[in-house]
C-alpha cells in the first residue's frame, strides 16, 4: 500500500522540482517547501495531501456490466477540500512559491464548485487574497464555506449577446488588470496542470504495486469540464509508461454532459476535418491541424450549460488541445452522457460503494456504462474510473 505525500513521493516528475533544481535549490530544500505548505493547508482544512485509495469494485463492475473484477476506482472525495481540484492549486503554489517567493499578488479564479473551495483553502493556508468570480446560481453552502476561509466572491450574470461563461469573462478581466490566474485552466495557469499529474501518478503506481509488476491499464474514463483533469491524466499515464508502472498508455475516454460538450464537437469537427480514424502514429499531424484550426473547433457553447453534474458545465473545454493529443495518442474517443445516465451512474455508485461521491465525479463512470452498451470491452480489460467530488 503506498503512503505519504504524492508532491514529495514523485517530485522528480514535477516541473516545479525541475524549476527548483533550476533555481539553484536542493533536494531538501524542495521536500522542506511541500511539507511547509502542505501543513499550513492541513491546518486549514484537517488534511494534507495524502495518496488516495485505488480499489478494485467487483460489485460495482457487475452492476455496470463488466464482470470479473475488471474496474477500479480511484477516490479522491476525500482529497483537501472534498476533491482532485486542490492538486492542481497546490502544484500551481509551488510553482509560484519557487519562482516569486513573497510574492503578495491577488489571486482570482471562476468558479462556483470544487476549484473554489480547493482554492480558498490554498490561498487561506499561505495568507493570500483570493477573489471568486461565481454565477448567480451558485450554490449557498459553497459560497457559504467561502466566505468562512476569507475568499471574496463576486456574482457575474449572464448578459444578453455575449458569448461565453460570464464568470471567466470577469476572471480574464481581472487577470489583465494585474490579477494572479489562481484556476484549473491549464490556458491561464498552465502549471496548474502538473500538480493534477498527481492523481495518474498515484494510480498507476497503485496497480503496479497491486499486481506486484508492470501492468497493462486498457481504459481510463475521466469526467471533463475545462479539460485539466483529462490533461493532467494523459501526461500522468505518458509517465508512468517511462516509470514503467504501465505497459503502454491506456484509451483515454473524455466524458461530457449533453448540458455543455464543446471537446466532443471539436473531436467530431476534428475527425470529419481530417477524414480518417485518429492514428497514434500520426499524432502530430493530427495536433497540427487542431492548432491551425483552433477557432474552427472550439468555441464557447451556445447555450446556457445545465446538468445534475454542474461541475463540468464549462463553456470551452480550455484545456482541449491536451486531452485531443491524449486520445490520438492513445486510441481514446470522446463519449456525451445524459442526464439519466449520470442519475444512474450515480446511484449505483453510491449504492455499490461506500464513496459519498457526487453526479460530477462519477460521470466518468456513466460513460464507461454507455460505452459497455454499444462497444462493449474486451472481456480481458482493465478499467479505471475517477470518482472525483464529494457529495455537498
Amino acid at each position: 500500500m503506498l503512503t505519504g505525500n504524492s508532491f514529495i513521493r514523485y517530485r522528480t516528475l514535477l516541473d516545479s522540482y525541475r524549476a527548483a533544481l533550476a533555481r539553484g535549490w536542493s533536494d531538501a530544500d524542495y521536500v522542506a517547501l511541500v511539507q511547509r505548505l502542505d501543513e499550513a493547508v492541513a491546518a486549514v482544512d484537517s488534511r494534507g495531501f495524502a495518496i488516495t485509495p485505488l480499489t478494485k469494485e467487483p460489485q460495482l463492475g457487475a452492476a455496470v456490466g463488466l464482470p470479473g473484477g475488471r474496474l477500479w476506482v480511484k477516490d479522491d472525495t476525500g482529497n483537501v477540500a472534498g476533491s482532485h481540484k486542490g492538486r492542481h492549486l497546490f502544484g500551481l503554489m509551488l510553482h509560484d512559491a519557487i519562482a516569486h517567493e513573497g510574492h503578495d499578488r491577488e489571486l482570482v479564479i471562476a468558479s462556483c464548485g470544487n476549484a473554489a473551495l480547493a482554492a480558498a483553502v490554498v490561498a487561506r493556508a499561505v495568507g493570500r487574497r483570493l477573489r471568486v468570480f461565481i454565477p448567480d446560481d451558485a450554490p449557498p453552502s459553497v459560497v457559504a464555506r467561502l466566505a468562512q476561509l476569507g475568499a471574496v466572491t463576486v456574482e457575474c450574470a449572464r448578459v444578453p449577446g455575449e458569448r461565453g461563461d460570464p464568470c471567466y469573462l470577469r476572471f480574464r478581466d481581472a487577470v489583465v488588470s494585474g490579477a494572479m490566474p489562481f484556476s484549473c485552466q491549464g490556458t491561464d495557469a498552465p502549471d496548474s496542470i502538473d500538480g493534477g499529474r498527481t492523481i495518474a501518478l498515484e494510480l498507476a503506481e497503485q496497480l503496479c504495486d497491486s499486481h506486484r509488476g508492470r501492468i497493462h491499464l486498457d481504459r481510463i474514463f475521466v469526467q471533463v469540464g475545462g479539460g485539466a483533469l483529462a490533461a493532467a491524466c494523459a501526461r500522468g499515464m505518458a509517465d508512468a509508461v517511462r516509470m514503467r508502472w504501465l505497459d503502454a498508455l491506456p484509451r483515454l475516454h473524455a466524458v461530457q454532459t449533453q448540458g455543455a460538450a464543446p471537446l466532443a464537437r471539436a473531436w467530431r469537427l476534428l475527425r470529419e476535418r481530417m477524414g480518417r480514424d485518429p492514428s497514434p502514429a500520426r499524432a502530430d499531424e493530427w495536433m497540427a491541424a487542431a492548432a491551425a484550426h483552433a477557432d474552427e473547433l472550439m468555441w464557447p457553447w451556445e447555450d446556457t450549460p445545465h446538468s445534475v453534474a454542474y461541475g463540468i458545465l464549462d463553456d470551452v473545454t480550455y484545456d482541449w488541445l491536451e486531452v485531443v493529443d491524449g486520445m490520438v495518442r492513445s486510441g481514446g474517443s470522446t463519449l456525451i452522457v445524459s442526464e439519466d445516465e449520470l442519475t444512474r451512474a450515480n446511484d449505483l455508485a453510491r449504492r455499490h460503494t461506500a464513496i459519498d461521491v457526487d453526479h460530477t465525479g462519477t460521470a466518468g463512470l456513466a460513460g464507461l456504462m454507455q460505452l459497455n452498451a454499444t462497444y462493449p470491452p474486451g472481456s480481458d480489460e482493465t478499467i479505471a474510473v475517477l470518482f472525483t467530488g464529494i457529495t455537498r
